[in-house]
């Protein structure tokens, strides 16, 4: 079964339960749902080997912690530890499809952690401009700084590109792109999976980053308020390593 996990990684607010949910609706893939414990039908919650990301606080705040951070090496990673996870996750998955996938945020910190558990397995990230992920998880982190969430999500992204490298199958795509042409995006997943496609039937917002760019504007001309705080120069450099840009969000480089 080591062949079958497809690992669905991004950080909260990113888009990664959307993709999830059309994901698992392709009859080759079985994925977790409505599953009492497992909030937002994440497996990070219905296993009992590894901490979920609440441990290291939650949203916005895991990546900073460097005990959530896992790679082959890690004590936990085990046959022992992989037979029981997947024998908590397998009770809530078809395991007659050809995929099973498993979507939680923390994964980006841990890919290289599971594929040591599921040697097979494929992983599927999402990434999202920084100030837009900010902005969205602002409202669950009302104590944290716009600087600190984007602080957070560039550091998730350099441990994650950092272990690139080791990871066998990995496609990765921008949240910008998939809702500017949903279809044409997921066709492109399917691809990657050696799947036939299949027709979306969410309905998918383009246009949910203005808002939250839109905030930013507003926030700059009060940027004496410390709880938005200057970001510094060097986060334009870190962003841009991953496609983005602080300073002209609506002009990204390519990674």
């Amino acid at each position: 079964m080591e062949d079958k996990f497809v690992f669905l990684a991004g950080l909260h607010r990113s888009g990664t339960s959307l993709l999830h949910e059309i994901l698992r609706e392709h009859v080759d893939i079985s994925g977790i749902k409505d599953v009492a414990g497992a909030a937002e039908d994440e497996g990070q919650h219905i296993q009992t080997v590894y901490e979920p990301a609440k441990a290291y606080g939650g949203p916005g705040k895991f990546a900073f912690d460097k005990r959530s951070y896992m790679d082959e090496s890690h004590p936990l990673a085990t046959k022992e530890n992989a037979e029981l996870i997947f024998s908590q996750w397998s009770k809530h998955l078809d395991l007659s499809c050809r995929y099973l996938i498993e979507k939680s945020p923390p994964n980006i910190v841990r890919t290289r952690f599971l594929q040591k558990l599921f040697p097979g397995s494929k992983f599927i990230i999402i990434l999202r401009h920084p100030l837009a992920i900010a902005y969205a998880t602002k409202k669950w982190k009302k104590l944290s700084s716009i600087r600190s969430l984007v602080d957070h999500s560039l550091l998730a992204y350099e441990i994650l590109f950092k272990d690139l490298e080791y990871l066998n199958s990995v496609y990765i795509l921008k949240y910008e792109d998939f809702v500017q042409e949903p279809q044409e995006q997921i066709d492109r997943i399917y691809e990657y999976l050696d799947l036939e496609p299949k027709q979306i039937t969410h309905v998918i917002r383009s246009n949910v980053n203005e808002k939250y760019f839109n905030m930013w504007e507003k926030d700059k001309i009060r940027i004496m308020r410390r709880i938005f705080g200057i970001l510094p120069d060097e986060y334009e450099i870190r962003a841009n390593k991953f496609g983005y840009s602080i300073n002209n969000y609506n002009a990204d480089s390519s990674c």
